[in-house]
């Protein structure tokens, strides 16, 4: 495994981190935030310190690494994705050279820092890439078994197919938004179980999936395929990711050809994409994957991620409650594999191309990660703190989900993703 210099687990910065921030100076993360003066820029985050790293290129910090100044000046990381792995961790690690503690290279200078460095309460983020396409995959074998067991024989939870290969959708990519965003209840048909035909209306049965995402940062050509073994040259990092659901809809609209409606009205993202660098140092062996699978999807190493993921439910008004805590590492299916299956057949994939990991449910009922899972179906509902109760999520619930790993001292996050529920329109 590749020693990666920002890692060090022994760096601290001279910019103030509080010990439980998701954002310490092993993190730096990417992201574009819009500043007091209107001007959108890419940016990175140590602590509670918004970057701007537009002005860190201006101002000469970047001159050793190479890097154009102008592909920071942009409202989406897609110029910078496009240049590859070796300048990410390039730019990466001269990040972190910059805001170590003992260096006085920019510490020192009152009038750079006042260019450079912002108050996180005082930027806007806004959507860190442009998304071409959108894959959603279906890859928790515990969220598959629980839907499965939920609508048809439990024995047969699984359909034949989904042990063989990563199951996923293409989704729509114009309904990602970045957290912070509302989201209106949908509207659609749905055929209620003691009627023989389809009514039109707000869903009913409104639902968040918790996922994960990655984000591709190199392209390739149109018959074209990816293997396990140089997938991760072509991921740039990763977010969370709430795919919202309209189970009603779903369930009416979904054969043959799948989620449509139920899914394309939003799905919300967290800010910052945190890099495969970034992760490397919490990587885990992954689930046993029994039947043994084709070659092409034969893999080498520990491929999955140990992310803590916890969904909350605030009430108007009320207060955040826990809904359930999950990990990544539940993932039958891992990224290598998922972008090796999606290129297998010459599909030819684009810089900021985002790839959901599917609802990831763990192996016991407060790791589920979906309403529909938790309360299973509507038959065992939450009580929140307020004394009411929820099947579904309600109009002016907000969902907040986060996100990270931890070890050796060091906590790597991605902040949250956080919407609220709005009423139909």
């Amino acid at each position: 495994m590749t020693k990666i210099r920002a890692n060090n687990p022994e760096l601290k910065s001279w910019l103030n981190v509080d010990k439980n921030s998701d954002f310490p100076i092993q993190n730096i993360p990417f992201g574009v935030f819009k500043g007091k003066n209107g001007n959108t820029r890419c940016a990175t985050r140590i602590g509670d310190n918004v970057i701007d790293l537009y002005a860190l290129a201006k101002l000469d910090y970047f001159k050793e690494t190479g890097i154009e100044i102008e592909v920071f000046n942009n409202n989406v990381l897609n110029d910078f994705m496009a240049l590859g792995k070796p300048i990410w961790r390039k730019t990466r690690d001269r990040i972190s050279e910059i805001f170590e503690e003992n260096n006085p290279e920019l510490r020192e200078n009152n009038k750079h820092k006042a260019e450079i460095i912002f108050k996180f309460s005082e930027v806007e983020m806004v959507m860190p890439v442009h998304v071409g396409d959108y894959t959603d995959f279906y890859s928790s074998e515990g969220h598959a078994t629980n839907v499965g067991t939920m609508f048809r024989d439990p024995a047969n939870a699984l359909f034949p197919n989904w042990k063989h290969l990563p199951v996923g959708y293409h989704g729509r990519s114009s309904s990602i938004v970045v957290s912070g965003t509302n989201i209106h209840r949908p509207k659609g048909q749905t055929r209620p179980n003691d009627a023989d035909e389809p009514v039109f209306g707000p869903s009913r049965l409104f639902d968040f999936e918790l996922e994960m995402a990655f984000v591709t940062g190199k392209e390739t050509k149109l018959g074209e395929s990816i293997t396990t073994a140089n997938a991760e040259d072509y991921i740039f990092g990763m977010v969370i990711f709430n795919d919202l659901s309209a189970r009603d809809i779903q369930k009416w609209e979904y054969v043959p050809l799948g989620p449509f409606l139920s899914k394309n009205f939003g799905s919300v993202i967290s800010p910052w994409i945190v890099t495969l660098d970034a992760l490397q140092p919490f990587r885990v062996k992954g689930e046993t994957q029994n039947p043994e699978v084709l070659p092409y999807l034969k893999f080498e190493g520990d491929k999955n991620i140990d992310i803590n993921l916890e969904v909350y439910l605030q009430p108007e008004g009320g207060q955040e409650y826990r809904l359930c805590q999950s990990n990544y590492k539940y993932m039958y299916w891992n990224m290598n594999q998922q972008l090796a299956h999606q290129t297998v057949n010459g599909c030819n994939i684009n810089v900021g191309d985002m790839y959901a990991s599917g609802t990831i449910s763990g192996p016991t009922p407060d790791s589920y990660g979906s309403m529909l899972e938790l309360s299973w179906g509507g038959k065992k509902p939450i009580t929140l703190p307020d004394g009411t109760e929820r099947k579904f999520v309600n109009d002016n619930d907000t969902l907040i989900m986060k996100a990270y790993a931890e070890k050796d001292g060091v906590r790597v996050g991605f902040g949250e993703s956080r919407t609220k529920v709005l009423p139909a329109i």
